[in-house]
């Protein structure tokens, strides 16, 4: 059972050394969940005599005033035999056998924290004594409650004294050690009215009734030990603690012990309680009953530890590592995350990630739905065929067939293609860039560094753009170059189709009769129509080619070219992390640290025993 104690106190030192004190909201803390016991009291309550006694060393400072202005964590240490010496956890290497210079070190510490001003802070001080003359156990002084401020000390003392008391009691992992004077009324107590406000059952204080031999001749306090005036879940313990002039006198703590023990045993009140009063006792029953607290607490310690170190895990890869302090470091860091960038957006294209289809929705729809728009035969209208044949013959009429007339009536209906062409090219555009904002937003690292965000997006839209105008260029080129060479083979055939039906020479003045131009509409109509059906195909390919195909490849090689000439203070800038993502970080890390430290002690006690 001792082992458990330890533990505590190991978890505890590891909590303070890594700045768990119980009272940041914004991280998970361990300290809360730690079982202790903090010793509550008001000035001149005597609850320094009793942490003294139960000590069985004069080891703390005394004063008027506030002199308890930080939480003392005591960790006492049972040793066999040896010298009994003491150990502050900000002064690991230093033993100290002196306990007037303990005195002085916590006094100087406080200060240390505090400044001279009086002022309270919540920071703790780690103390342990080893000492054969004690039980394992760890307690938690805090600072006297106080119903006025001293010179120097602002008014909202006594509320910060009460707030910083009451922020440790609350807790249900928190037992309650009342001390309380016996020469005073025991309503008045202010122990046992912040106590009874966070534990109105009494299931987690113990009541500890101090100079009960400094109480008027005729009164005692009989009642209040036996629980009849205030009843609590443990029984009341009395105390007789060293009077000031034993103090003064430096009378040994032992043979103080010993007087107290004679006290209670011969006197006809107590009598009959003896055997549980006095600080030896209360040293053993706060032992015991701690030792049992903690080996209740130990499997939802454990399951609260697992289910933190994986919230704590899940947040710092969320926040990403942190920034390489070389500019080799820095550059590998910033090709690492574009990389990760380059992958996202490929799986879009690819399908693993939404969004690629909507490529293949301007190909399947989009573009067919804009060439259907066209309306190539109310453009090879009956007027506009007769004005365009009559205009490309000029003032000589064409002999046989008007060659130049269907050249003219066929480039200025292909040339119309020449927008749907160039829309497909600019919607595919737009999914791209949509792409690229979205792979942005869903590349994790890019979060921590606004800067590169802004740079990686800015080139891979200039190079999309440049892809474009490529992709523009040679898909209109496909459209011209339908227009600048006809296929042959097809009008070869219309002679034979035109004698199937009539002779196709007629006279000069017949060939701009309606009947005449009809046909010529309509073979211009069905040359366009099967050119379109072509290019239906081929502007896909080619926008596919020249965008889709060279993003993937492509995307970020300009900004990898730019990158490999940065300098360090260049580099550095573009990876300008939020300085308060910076602070998470460090102190995600260190918590981190202190539950895979507490989840290693845990497991050791456990699976040892």
């Amino acid at each position: 059972m001792e082992t458990l104690i330890s533990l505590v106190n190991k978890i505890q030192r590891a909590c303070t050394a890594l700045g768990d004190h119980g009272e940041d909201n914004a991280l998970p803390t361990l300290w809360e969940a730690l079982p202790s016991i903090a010793v509550v009291g008001g000035q001149s309550s005597g609850k320094s005599s009793v942490l003294e006694s139960i000590v069985g060393k004069d080891f703390l400072p005394r004063g008027a005033g506030i002199v308890t202005r930080r939480p003392l964590v005591l960790q006492l240490h049972k040793i066999d035999e040896g010298r009994e010496y003491a150990e502050f956890m900000h002064l690991p290497r230093k033993k100290f056998t002196d306990f007037a210079a303990v005195r002085k070190e916590i006094a100087d510490e406080t200060d240390r924290e505090t400044g001279r001003s009086k002022q309270i802070s919540s920071v703790p001080i780690h103390l342990s004594i080893f000492s054969p003359n004690v039980v394992n156990l760890t307690l938690v002084d805090l600072p006297g409650l106080t119903k006025v401020a001293v010179e120097g000390q602002p008014e909202s003392i006594v509320h910060d004294i009460e707030n910083m008391v009451r922020s440790y009691i609350e807790k249900p992992n928190c037992i309650i050690l009342a001390i309380s004077p016996a020469n005073q009324d025991l309503a008045t107590s202010d122990a046992i009215k912040i106590s009874r406000e966070v534990d109105p059952r009494g299931e987690r204080t113990f009541g500890v009734l101090t100079k009960i031999d400094l109480m008027d001749k005729g009164t005692d306090a009989v009642d209040i030990l036996e629980g009849k005036s205030y009843k609590l879940q443990f029984p009341w313990i009395g105390v007789v603690n060293r009077s000031q002039a034993d103090i003064n006198k430096s009378v040994d703590m032992i043979a103080a012990r010993r007087r107290e023990r004679e006290y209670f045993q011969n006197s006809p009140e107590y009598g009959h309680l003896a055997s549980r009063m006095g600080s030896e006792h209360l040293g053993k029953l706060l032992s015991k009953h701690l030792e049992q607290v903690i080996k209740s607490r130990i499997p939802g310690l454990q399951s609260l530890i697992s289910k933190t170190i994986n919230e704590l895990e899940t947040e710092l890869s969320r926040l990403g590592r942190p920034v390489a302090t070389d500019a080799g470091g820095k550059l590998y860091m910033i090709m690492e995350i574009c990389r990760s960038f380059d992958q996202i957006f490929k799986e879009h294209l690819d399908g693993t990630r939404s969004g690629g289809d909507k490529i293949y929705n301007v190909f399947d729809n989009q573009l067919p739905a804009s060439l259907k728009r066209l309306q190539f035969d109310k453009h090879l209208s009956m007027d506009n065929v007769r004005k365009l044949i009559t205009e490309a013959d000029g003032y000589q009429p064409h002999l046989i067939a008007p060659e130049q007339g269907y050249r003219r009536l066929i480039e200025s209906t292909l040339v119309t293609i020449r927008g749907p062409a160039e829309a497909a090219v600019d919607a595919v555009h737009v999914i791209l860039k949509d792409l690229v904002h979205k792979s942005i937003s869903e590349t994790m690292e890019l979060k921590q560094y606004p800067t590169l965000r802004v740079e990686v997006s800015a080139a891979a839209v200039d190079s999309l753009d440049r892809m474009r105008e490529e992709s523009k260029k040679a898909t209109l080129q496909l459209v011209d170059m339908e227009s600048s060479y006809l296929t042959v083979e097809f009008f070869r055939k219309l002679p034979q189709d035109a004698e199937k039906g009539g002779n196709p020479t007629l006279s000069i003045f017949d060939r701009y009769n309606d009947s005449y131009l009809r046909r010529i509409g309509s073979n211009v109509l069905a040359y366009v129509n099967m050119v379109c059906a072509s290019l239906r195909n081929s502007i896909p390919k080619s926008v596919v080619y020249c965008q889709v195909r060279e993003a993937k490849r492509s995307l970020l090689d300009y900004f990898f070219a730019e990158l490999g000439k940065k300098e360090t203070r260049q580099l550095s800038s573009l990876l300008d992390e939020d300085p308060a993502v910076m602070q998470r970080r460090t102190l995600l890390g260190k918590r981190l640290e202190l539950y895979r430290s507490a989840q290693a002690d845990i497991d050791a006690v456990t699976w040892g025993k």
